[in-house]
């Protein structure tokens, strides 16, 4: 909801949007709705899910979602035993995991590779962004780095980001993807868990080879 979500101006209605239909079944069976999925016709396909829920839309409210938050969201108060599943949504809405072979050097014929393995989340909001870093700061003891895109990178407005490199990501990844039944969009996870397998596989080869 943080991430694709809007809550209407009538007080009562919550909206989610995706061009990803899983991450919309998560969400629909997560909070027990009955209300459908429907398809969204315009250049790309999207899906829409309204749900009609003053109780919850008043939740929302309590905890820091508002009308129009994109640029006026902040804080979102959640516990922090809840906090590696929202950051988990979090994810799936506004972030995205990079990951890819790096052939960085070529000696005597042979061609050094190593693999890389990003993950970034992103908001236009920079209290959001500057709280969600803290979060992750205290509870996962990762860093990253901050980032603002500017105008002249082709963003309308400024872009704010967090980045993680391979260790931290794998240690983040590791620690949101905590069992293996959990709601989640499957195929960010799957290239999670390929990339980090691959990954530990490279560094047990590369300490097979030293020893």
């Amino acid at each position: 909801m943080v991430t694709d979500g809007c809550l209407s101006k009538d007080g009562r209605h919550i909206v989610m949007h995706s061009a990803e239909p899983q991450l919309l079944k998560a969400f629909h069976q997560c909070i027990k709705t009955r209300a459908n999925i429907t398809k969204q016709k315009g250049k790309h396909t999207s899906y829409k899910i309204q749900v009609g829920d003053i109780q919850l839309y008043n939740w929302l409210m309590s905890i820091g979602l508002s009308p129009a938050k994109t640029y006026s969201i902040g804080s979102i108060d959640i516990s922090d035993k809840f906090f590696r599943d929202f950051l988990r949504g979090h994810l799936d809405g506004d972030g995205s995991i990079q990951a890819y072979t790096d052939k960085y050097n070529i000696y005597r014929g042979r061609v050094y590779t190593a693999n890389r393995l990003f993950v970034r989340l992103i908001s236009v909001s920079e209290n959001h962004i500057m709280w969600l870093h803290s979060k992750i700061v205290d509870l996962v003891n990762i860093k990253g780095a901050l980032i603002k895109r500017a105008d002249k990178t082709g963003y309308r407005v400024p872009m704010f980001e967090i980045k993680f490199a391979k260790k931290e990501s794998i240690k983040l990844l590791e620690w949101i993807y905590y069992n293996k039944r959990l709601p989640c969009l499957l195929r960010k996870r799957r290239l999670a868990e390929l990339n980090i397998h691959k990954i530990k596989i490279e560094k047990r080869k590369t300490y097979a080879k030293i020893t």
